[in-house]
């Protein structure tokens, strides 16, 4: 395995695990959630995820908060990460490995704060599940538009009595359809296959 290799996994690894900090946080906050709020709050996600300033979130934006990620691990500035470096940014929580502000439409503000899961890219499911949803044109590019659309869209979902805040009720009822929903997949049988 070359060194880059075993950087960008360390990268990885440290980013999974402090993810799942940063979840567990996140679901303490028991506080009803409005839609202005989980608009503005999307709104804000974007402006965060959007590095270059150039109003979407893209490979380039991907990019550069990997680099950003890894230049905060690497305290020596060597250009490499020590064991010591993995294990003082994993101490220090998941600002320090870049967690914050990875987290896409809705996963604050939205009703679902950190849903999503641990180890999980920009939008869920390493990087793209949900990016290629709120991409509404395929472009490989998600616009702040799309970004707003894709967390209202969680945000109806999730409020389930449609009166315009998503409780910790209705949080944990969509957390929980979701985990259903997981298991059902996880332990759907295997389809026959043909001779």
């Amino acid at each position: 395995m070359t060194l880059t290799r075993k950087i960008a996994l360390g990268i990885s690894l440290t980013a999974t695990a402090l993810a799942g900090a940063a979840y567990a946080e996140q679901a303490k906050r028991d506080a009803p959630v409005t839609r202005a709020e989980a608009q503005a709050k999307a709104q804000e996600h974007f402006a965060r995820m959007d590095v270059n300033k150039d109003g979407k979130i893209d490979q380039a934006d991907r990019a550069a908060r990997r680099t950003a990620m890894f230049d905060r691990i690497d305290t020596d500035k060597n250009g490499q990460i020590s064991r010591a470096e993995f294990d003082s940014a994993h101490q220090r929580g998941p600002k320090m490995a870049g967690a914050q502000g990875e987290r896409g439409p809705g996963e604050h503000g939205a009703g679902m704060r950190g849903h999503g899961g641990p180890g999980r890219g920009p939008w869920g499911h390493r990087g793209g599940g949900m990016g290629r949803m709120a991409d509404g044109d395929k472009d490989g590019a998600v616009t702040q538009a799309e970004f707003t659309q894709a967390a209202m869209t969680r945000f109806d979902r999730v409020d389930a009595n449609k009166d315009g805040t998503v409780t910790k009720e209705e949080r944990q009822a969509a957390r929980q359809a979701m985990r259903d929903q997981w298991k059902n997949r996880a332990g759907a049988p295997a389809a026959p296959q043909a001779n």
